[in-house]
């Protein structure tokens, strides 16, 4: 199998990926003095973070299926923009052998691990074989494609319930079972194949110990062509709801300096075990001092900023020149933490709904703005949220000499950020953040199911009501007024926006004087 091709100055980088993501590796590009170009959706046509890209080319088609996962389509648009080189951002292609291997027969560098890497870490059966070989504690369990069904409730029951059922590709909760009777294995078992297959074409599960009350903390990594391996500390992602994260923190209110110190050890070890050249996360759970290995994320994590603004890495930068052949310039004892960043997912949906999506037009997007912070986006007002990817719209940054401070912090730009014409979780993001058992540290991965389930935003006081009511009644007159358009439309017949001064007539409320002065 081909490997990535020799490593070379780029010029020109394509981003196989959509939304905040994309925006995010258009940036890092320029810094480096790189072109940075894009492919776009059919629902993606006319989004806001197309701006920033030098091209973009278009690929008729909605889902993802049909364009961001389409591997021949995104190379015959690599060749077409000219690109050199290929990021592919998290999901999709990002942990992909066989597309990291066409790039290298296309000719392009892959901005990523090598696939004999991502074959070794990416699906968790694998990943757990050469993290057992590489020393690294792992939590108990049983792959699920070596035994019947029979078995595997015999070895669950060993093990002892609650346990996990989980796809050994992917992630994002997909394919993943809670079981906490041995009577209910076989149909667990059966959902989470189905799911898995259908989500990640790899129908194969492993079975393990479920912890109630531990923490999700990951070890950032960064490796080089050269050999070197550098640890960037540790993030806390316990706070999830269906199993994905939604506030993630750097540094963990949990670990002490001992514990810290063996766990990026761990991670760097498996890391080097396999010879791992990009950025990479290595996945742990912690029970107590004692901690398992998970699993490990063979790209970009959607949290990485914490990570940057708690060390001054840029890490999305450096997952770029390791691929164009640089080395790590630090020692690992010349890296250090400064302070503390939270950051929380800001998504487009009804969190006392069961967090169902929400789609439709973006009213009004006001990000957040002051010292301390960073909103890293992909919308704009007008964009339209659908239903084709994931409903993430944002990622709220802060960082602070202190966690209260950061804590302190978030929660003034989560209020400061404004979001009109879909539901948001933002509310919801805020109760967590003032919840005490938060404050105090006490973060574990069945935090909402104890301490939020079955929540409501707060009701209004009377001056909040008036304030919403105006601005749900501004948003609607400004979406239809005098055009024949309804809240719900986005673009007219010539395919712009209704624009209310248009219709207005020769009517301002403005003073204009009639003489210079």
């Amino acid at each position: 199998m081909a490997e990535p091709v020799a490593h070379r100055p780029l010029r020109r980088v394509l981003i196989a990926n959509r939304g905040e993501i994309a925006r995010r590796l258009i940036t890092a590009c320029r810094e480096l003095g790189l072109a940075a170009v894009a492919i776009a959706s059919d629902p993606d046509a006319d989004a806001d973070w197309h701006r920033d890209a030098d091209a973009v080319l278009r690929l008729p088609g909605a889902s993802a299926a049909e364009t961001y996962l389409a591997e021949d389509r995104i190379l015959d648009a690599a060749r077409a923009l000219g690109a050199d080189a290929v990021h592919p951002g998290y999901g999709f292609l990002s942990e992909r052998a066989s597309f990291a291997e066409a790039c290298a027969a296309a000719g392009l560098v892959f901005i990523g691990p090598s696939p004999s890497a991502m074959r070794a870490l990416g699906a968790k059966i694998d990943a757990l074989a050469a993290a057992r070989a590489a020393g690294v504690p792992t939590v108990p369990g049983v792959r699920g494609d070596q035994r019947s069904d029979a078995a595997l409730r015999d070895a669950a029951s060993e093990i002892g319930f609650p346990v996990l059922i989980k796809a050994s590709a992917g992630g994002g909760g997909r394919g993943m079972r809670r079981v906490e009777r041995a009577e209910d294995i076989a149909d667990a078992l059966d959902a989470a194949r189905a799911e898995a297959g259908s989500a990640f074409g790899d129908a194969r599960v492993l079975i393990e110990k479920y912890f109630d009350r531990a923490r999700h903390v990951e070890v950032q990594v960064l490796g080089d062509r050269h050999g070197n391996v550098r640890h960037l500390f540790e993030r806390e992602c316990s706070i999830q709801r269906r199993y994905q994260k939604i506030v993630e923190e750097a540094p963990s209110p949990g670990i002490d300096a001992d514990l810290r110190s063996r766990m990026t050890t761990a991670a760097v070890d498996l890391a080097r075990s396999v010879g791992y050249a990009s950025a990479g996360t290595v996945e742990f759970l912690v029970d107590g001092d004692a901690f398992y290995f998970l699993e490990m994320n063979t790209r970009l994590q959607v949290e990485h900023p914490v990570t940057e603004v708690v060390t001054g890495i840029d890490v999305a930068m450096w997952q770029i020149r390791v691929a164009a052949g640089e080395a790590l310039p630090w020692p690992q004892d010349a890296l250090g933490l400064r302070g503390h960043a939270i950051e929380a997912r800001v998504y487009a949906e009804d969190p006392a709904s069961g967090f169902m999506p929400s789609i439709g037009p973006i009213g009004l997007w006001r990000p957040p703005a002051g010292p301390g912070l960073r909103c890293d986006d992909g919308i704009a007002t007008g964009d339209r949220i659908t239903p084709h990817y994931d409903a993430m719209i944002a990622k709220v940054i802060a960082g602070a000499a202190t966690r209260a401070e950061a804590i302190a912090r978030l929660r003034r730009a989560l209020r400061d950020t404004v979001a009109l014409g879909v539901a948001t979780n933002l509310l919801f993001l805020d109760a967590v953040l003032a919840h005490p058992a938060f404050a105090a540290g006490e973060t574990h991965t069945r935090f909402l199911d104890e301490h939020l389930a079955g929540w409501r935003p707060p009701a209004l006081d009377g001056t909040d009501a008036d304030d919403a009511f105006l601005a749900a009644a501004a948003l609607e007159a400004l979406s239809g007024a005098g055009s024949g358009f309804g809240a719900g439309d986005t673009v007219g017949a010539e395919g712009m926006a209704p624009d209310p001064w248009a219709d207005a007539g020769r009517w301002r409320n403005v003073v204009v004087p009639l003489t210079g002065g």
